[in-house]
């Protein structure tokens, strides 16, 4: 009998239990928890890690404006005279890949299924700006097969570096053509563009415009420069340039502010090789603050720092308007676009295009961005149009933008930089980063197949669109 009534309590316990489980997933939901984000809740997220990482000062600074002699240091300048910190450049690689093309391509799968045109282009801009940054400064990467673990692949081969462009010029391409064909940019969540689709478009055809400049020593590409400037659709004024305005207190502000002001890292000095061939330039004194009546510059490199000759005191320290932490980090300045399309222009790869006026274009959007620095006409005036010059001020219009400074005097040459002073007997000049230091082992094979390609993994290895 207690048997008998042991088994029907079992049974009228586990009845119950059955029929209150019933419906229990749909009121167990959390309505203020949605189980897919929408796709524009990543773009702060990505656009943030891109310039949290172009504009650390351990790498923008010490291995970009350092390297490109727009900076050097009183202190503290390993870097400097190429001896870089593996961990940095792990940081970067690993920084890249994660925080900005990882998460823009689940941002594009994301707008896919929302049907959301505009949000897949800004995605892809996005993706191929990452990509892009990780080529110019590695050479050879995993691209193709970057992002197929869900396929199974967890050692991704290396594509050549000519191949990562011809992928991110087609990805750009594609960005082009979806944005302001349907959907929509929530305003808030964009922080570059406030939701503008037309502006997302420009930023990702003036990209495309800097990336063919990029290989144009290496490929023809005329016709699409040509069909990019007579679109039209490209940026036409600093309004409408790619940055991203930071906030006024860490942690959202401007890591160089951060590093410098917050942080009292104060060894980030002028580097002598801008000062002298800024001398008579207006820009010069709101770049560095004079020391007396005089910007005074430190020549690159120098292993006793400080020392009597260049120390805290008698070195011009950055300038304060750079200093600011809402200082905009930049994907893409309308300077540098003019500066480009002036370049195209002289060397015939389009036409219709005035380079002086775009030289000067590009000057006058310079002065104005430091500061609204007075008397851009006189610049223009006393350093009339050549390739050299449009060469020369494009790396001033680049201050503190380091990476891209100094990938763009990789390309051009200009401008000619000085011997480093106790630098690695083995460097004499940055061509590119290591690669990550842990893929010689967890992907040895296809790490072995990009040496082999492209050359030993060294500073002094040059990357293919190198002249």
């Amino acid at each position: 009998m207690k048997t008998n009534k042991f088994y029907f309590l079992l049974f009228f316990g586990l009845l119950l239990l059955s029929s209150c489980d019933k419906g229990f997933e749909e009121m167990n939901e959390n309505p203020n928890s949605p189980t897919t984000v929408p796709s524009s809740l990543l773009i702060p997220q990505v656009t943030t890690s891109a310039m949290n990482n172009m504009y650390s000062t351990f790498v923008g600074g010490d291995m970009g404006a350092c390297w490109s002699q727009q900076i050097s240091k009183v202190q503290y300048n390993d870097e400097e005279r190429f001896y870089p910190r593996t961990t940095v450049i792990n940081g970067f690689w690993d920084g890249i890949y994660t925080g900005v093309i990882a998460d823009a391509d689940a941002m594009y799968k994301l707008a896919v299924a929302e049907g959301n045109n505009n949000m897949q282009g800004v995605a892809l801009t996005l993706k191929a700006y990452g990509f892009l940054v990780l080529t110019d400064t590695f050479g050879d990467i995993p691209f193709s097969e970057a992002l197929s673990t869900d396929s199974g692949i967890i050692s991704p081969k290396y594509d050549a570096q000519a191949d990562v462009y011809t992928g991110c010029l087609a990805m750009l391409d594609d960005a082009a053509a979806l944005l302001g064909t349907g959907g929509t940019i929530n305003a808030t969540s964009d922080v570059i563009y406030g939701g503008d689709a037309g502006l997302w478009e420009k930023f990702a055809n003036s990209l495309k415009f800097r990336s063919l400049m990029r290989i144009s020593g290496k490929v023809d590409v005329s016709a699409q420069l040509q069909a990019l400037y007579n679109g039209g659709m490209m940026f036409t004024s600093n309004d409408e340039e790619a940055k991203l305005v930071y906030l006024s207190a860490q942690p959202n502000a401007n890591p160089i502010y951060e590093t410098i002001v917050y942080g009292t890292r104060n060894e980030f000095k002028a580097c002598s090789t801008l000062t002298n061939l800024m001398s008579a330039d207006p820009r010069l004194p709101v770049y560095f603050a004079p020391v007396g009546a005089t910007v005074v510059g430190k020549v690159p490199g120098v292993a006793d720092v400080p020392s009597p000759a260049y120390n805290y005191t008698n070195v011009s320290a950055v300038g304060s308007f750079y200093l600011r932490p809402e200082a905009p980090g930049y994907f893409m300045s309308y300077a540098e676009l003019e500066f480009l399309i002036a370049e195209a222009s002289m060397k015939s790869y389009i036409t219709g295009a005035d380079a002086a006026t775009h030289y000067a274009n590009g000057i006058t959007a310079s002065f104005a961005a430091a500061n609204n620095t007075p008397d851009a006409a006189s610049t223009i005036a006393s350093s009339p149009v050549s390739l050299v010059n449009i060469y020369n001020q494009k790396y001033i219009a680049l201050y503190w933008q380091g990476i891209e400074a100094w990938t763009e005097q990789r390309r051009t040459g200009y401008p000619l930089l000085q011997v480093v002073q106790d630098a690695n007997p083995s460097v004499s000049y940055a061509k590119r980063y290591y690669y990550n230091s842990i893929e010689s082992s967890i992907n040895a094979t296809n790490y072995q197949a990009a040496v082999a390609n492209q050359g030993a993994d060294l500073l002094s290895t040059k990357v293919w669109w190198m002249p």
